[in-house]
């Protein structure tokens, strides 16, 4: 990847896309993205709450990778708050030489009475998944050191909990056979401070085959959970708890379930329906039982959701009383309010009691228009203050402080300013109908009396995948991109992803993959048909998963667009699962080396697609040279095989940092961003490039392999003389 040729092939290509495009920092849109990015004015979000103090990480023009800091809640009211450093990455970076990107924290809970004091930092070198971890005082400020015995693991994708102060649950690559096929860790390991991790004892393991393995450790109000979690697919799991007499036991759920807990009691949303003493509990719904009584044989289930034909749980928080789901409705949110009372035999060890306390849903809360409301509490262990965050694509995004008692009496502290002009936009749902029949939702930003002639350029993005549910949020870079130029904005909600629940994915899965691609074409032939935009007026654009989807467009629907932005995607779907994390994700699309799969996987694999003599629309590719999720190689070699076809419309930028996000710090971002509209708008509204079609033969140098070319000469010399031989022998 990061070979000297590779790298000049990577920066001959870059160089191309900016000539073209223009370079991003010469540009105003790009100074206005950076300023958005790194504005004094963004929402300083609260990340935890620890001994009283409110933390959060704060990036801006001073602080480019970052600033790990906090204060008081008092302080936090104000306008501009008095922020105490913990930790500046901008210095640490300078002082070791190394780029670190923020990758986390985890932090050592000795119980309800006893301070916080140490955290574990995952610090990331470049943007890459991989992480170094390293132990911090938030005391003394300051990294434990080797001498002081501290747990520092180098790079790898490591997963660590602390079981106390001086022991650690981690999984790591600590050599042969510790980790799977996806490149996670499938052991654990129980590390005493200041002995040697190689030496440190298996206590769990799981197949190679697997995903990731992973230990838990955490106190959840009065009751501690200890357990292991073995993902088997990325939609399928093993769940042991550790039981009043410290044997581990296998939770007995369908494997697909995802469970979490609420005190003593076990939260399970099931993804598939679930037969229970003669009740069918429907997938999408989400149950509560208490954890002891379950594991003992109790199967009588508290409904704290069941999903409808237009209602899905998309999310859930919790406060020290309550448990809150963020529910879709045709992906309108929603916010419900349930609170728990713990039964009296609740225990402080391990695991809780038998007897079952109660539920009761108290209220639900909405807020106003084409909105997401989301919730974060700020010490669930704690209290019942939380944060609500509310947040529509041409609204700024507010934050506010509240009870989960009464959410309706919320204090809004703080609030994005208005970083675009948005007079006159208004945003619209619309249904497309997909080829199987099925309602399609898409939202719609546009300016309010939008002339139905098709002519107003329209940026359509989509996923797609993974369950992951596109809801409204501000859209500032989009603004000031695309949206001031004259330009509309499409979000769409294709199947693959969890707007509607489990069913919602699962109708995209592995062989049923086109109908994510056929709901995605319904929605743009549905811009169309309403007169929103034309043809040689719309672009689409999509990242990772929506990369893949993207890419699908191209080699699926070439006609039906005229500009697409491919980020760091997935197209060589032969090979994924060999590269990375890959492997993971076959439980989504499918396993390419059985034969019968391949059959369907092939089928939506852009680079395997391509076809001569098709006329293709101009395209960009990005890419990040340190992902370590989505291998690069999947951009370049789509990009080669392009350029073999003769096709001239292509264009590829790849940032030599910033991990599977595509960029590092708030410049690369903001660089990135500025592209891909610098792209869109030569394309769409200035109509500088069109497209290009495919050649109907292969270069000569397609057929043999790639050679040096001081090699060159003998290999060439050595084939005449064979072409020689054989002339000779036939005259």
């Amino acid at each position: 990847v990061e070979g000297k040729a590779c790298l000049q092939w990577v920066k001959g290509w870059n160089h191309r896309a900016t000539s073209a495009l223009g370079r991003p920092t010469d540009s105003v849109v790009y100074e206005r993205i950076l300023h958005i990015l790194d504005s004094k004015e963004k929402i300083p979000y609260v990340g935890r709450v620890l001994n009283g103090l409110y933390y959060n990480f704060w990036q801006d023009e001073n602080h480019v990778k970052g600033i790990w800091r906090r204060c008081t809640l008092d302080e936090y009211r104000k306008e501009s708050p008095d922020w105490e450093s913990v930790l500046d990455l901008d210095a640490l970076s300078a002082t070791e030489g190394i780029t670190w990107v923020w990758a986390g924290s985890t932090v050592l809970d000795e119980g309800e009475d006893v301070p916080a004091e140490l955290v574990l930092l995952k610090l990331s070198r470049g943007g890459s998944d991989a992480c170094h971890v390293r132990e911090f005082s938030l005391t003394t400020k300051q990294f434990i050191t080797e001498e002081e015995k501290a747990f520092i693991v180098g790079e790898a994708k490591t997963q660590m909990m602390y079981k106390d102060r001086d022991t650690l649950l981690i999984g790591t690559d600590t050599g042969e056979g510790s980790l799977t096929d996806s490149g996670y860790p499938r052991q654990v390991r129980e590390w005493k401070r200041g002995t040697k991790l190689l030496e440190a004892p298996v206590v769990f393991e799981g197949r190679k085959d697997d995903v990731i393995v992973y230990a838990m450790h955490y106190r959840d109000r009065k009751v501690w959970h200890t357990g292991y979690r073995r993902m088997i697919t990325f939609w399928t799991s093993e769940h042991l708890t550790k039981m009043p007499d410290g044997a581990f036991q296998t939770v007995p759920v369908p494997e697909d379930a995802k469970l979490d807990t609420f005190a003593d009691q076990l939260l399970i949303e099931l993804r598939s329906d679930w037969e229970l003493s003669g009740v069918t509990h429907k997938a999408g719904s989400l149950l509560a039982v208490p954890l002891l009584a379950f594991m003992r044989g109790e199967r009588a289930m508290t409904p704290l959701f069941v999903p409808t034909s237009t209602s899905s749980l998309d999310g859930k928080a919790d406060s020290f009383n309550y448990l809150i789901l963020e529910v879709l409705d045709d992906v309108r949110c929603e916010l419900r309010f349930w609170r728990y009372s713990a039964s009296d035999s609740t225990s402080s060890s391990a695991s809780g009691g038998d007897a079952p306390g109660s539920w009761m849903l108290e209220r639900t809360f909405k807020g106003d228009g084409i909105a997401t409301l989301s919730v974060r509490a700020s010490d669930a262990n704690l209290s019942d203050e939380i944060w609500i965050t509310s947040s529509s694509y041409i609204e700024p995004t507010s934050y506010a402080i509240a009870s989960a008692s009464a959410p309706d009496e919320k204090q809004v502290l703080k609030s994005l300013p208005a970083f675009f002009n948005a007079d006159g936009f208004q945003v619209k749902q619309h249904f497309a109908t997909s080829a199987d029949g099925t309602a399609v939702p898409y939202f719609l930003v546009c300016k309010a009396g939008l002339a139905l002639d098709g002519s107003t350029p329209t940026l359509l993005y989509g996923y797609g995948g993974f369950e992951i549910s596109l809801t409204p949020s501000y859209i500032a870079t989009t603004g000031v991109g695309w949206l001031e130029k004259g330009g509309a904005y499409v979000q769409a909600n294709i199947r693959g992803g969890g707007e509607y629940g489990p069913r919602w994915h699962q109708a995209a899965l592995k062989e049923k993959r086109h109908k994510a691609y056929e709901d995605f074409e319904a929605v743009a032939k549905d811009l169309v048909q309403r007169g929103i935009t034309s043809h040689e007026r719309l672009g689409i654009q999509g990242g990772s998963n929506g990369g893949l989807l993207t890419g699908n467009m191209l080699v699926r629907s070439p006609g039906l667009f005229a500009a697409i932005v491919c980020q760091v995607p997935l197209l060589d779907m032969r090979r994924f699962n060999k590269l990375l994390a890959g492997a993971s994700w076959m439980g989504e699309y499918g396993d390419p080396d059985d034969a019968e799969q391949w059959h369907f996987l092939q089928k939506f694999s852009p680079y395997h697609q391509l076809a001569r003599g098709t006329k293709y629309p101009p395209i960009l590719f990005t890419t990040s040279t340190r992902d370590d999720r989505v291998h690069p190689g999947h951009a370049r070699k789509m990009v080669h095989k392009m350029a073999d076809l003769g096709i001239d419309s292509v264009f590829y930028y790849e940032n030599i940092e910033g991990g599977h996000g595509g960029a590092a710090d708030n410049k690369q971002r903001a660089f990135m961003s500025t592209l891909a509209y610098s792209f869109l708008e030569k394309v769409l509204i200035k109509r500088a490039y069109k497209p290009s079609r495919a050649s109907t033969s292969l270069p000569l140098r397609t057929y043999f392999p790639a050679v040096d070319p001081k090699k060159a000469l003998p290999i060439v010399g050595a084939f005449l003389l064979v072409l020689l031989a054989i002339a000779e022998k036939r005259s």
